[in-house]
């Protein structure tokens, strides 16, 4: 009788934690539907997992990229850009592998080659080996491409998805990415 109580205690309490800790998402600092409802397979479509699995190494490329910069480039400015995508763009990845974590999707085993605007092993051994203004010349046209198919799987998560984070990052995927084309094509016509 009194093990019943115990468990019956738990139970009680778990369900009270669980609710109070529903509401908001610390990942995302948005706020998101309860455990219950976002578990729900009608908060999401397949557009929504695509859009996850392939978003998630595309930018996992993109902060590679980023990361040759500090050590390859001697202009200030695509310094700046570089540690941006690098902030912006971690937390994103995060945030869509919780997604697909809470949906029960995992990650398909895709080459970086077999995905839109994904640099191939040999051009980014190209840019590994450049510096100075041959590398910023070669880092930004690469990152303009690799921007452009991120904004164009956004879009298409936008036309397709059915969550409403998943939409809501692709939005600020699309505004952000396309600003800083803009700024790269600015950067390349100086260099």
């Amino acid at each position: 009788m009194r093990k019943t109580v115990i468990i019956g205690g738990i139970a009680l309490a778990s369900a009270v934690l669980l609710g109070a800790c529903g509401g908001h998402d610390s990942m995302s600092g948005m706020d998101s539907p309860s455990a219950s409802a976002a578990s729900s397979p009608a908060d999401h479509d397949a557009a929504d997992v695509t859009f996850a699995q392939q978003m998630a190494p595309h930018h996992s490329q993109a902060l590679d990229m980023a990361k040759l910069v500090p050590s390859r480039s001697t202009n200030p400015k695509v310094i700046d850009l570089a540690s941006r995508i690098e902030k912006a763009q971690d937390p994103e990845i995060r945030q869509m592998q919780g997604w697909l974590t809470s949906w029960g999707a995992g990650m398909p085993g895709m080459t970086h080659e077999s995905m839109s605007g994904m640099m191939s092993a040999g051009d980014m051994k190209k840019l590994e080996a450049a510096k100075g203004v041959e590398f910023d010349k070669m880092w930004l046209g690469m990152m303009i491409e690799h921007h452009q198919s991120a904004v164009d799987m956004a879009e298409t998560e936008l036309s397709k998805g059915t969550n409403a984070d998943a939409k809501a990052l692709a939005r600020k995927i699309i505004d952000a990415q396309q600003a800083e084309i803009t700024e790269m094509q600015g950067l390349l016509a100086q260099s």
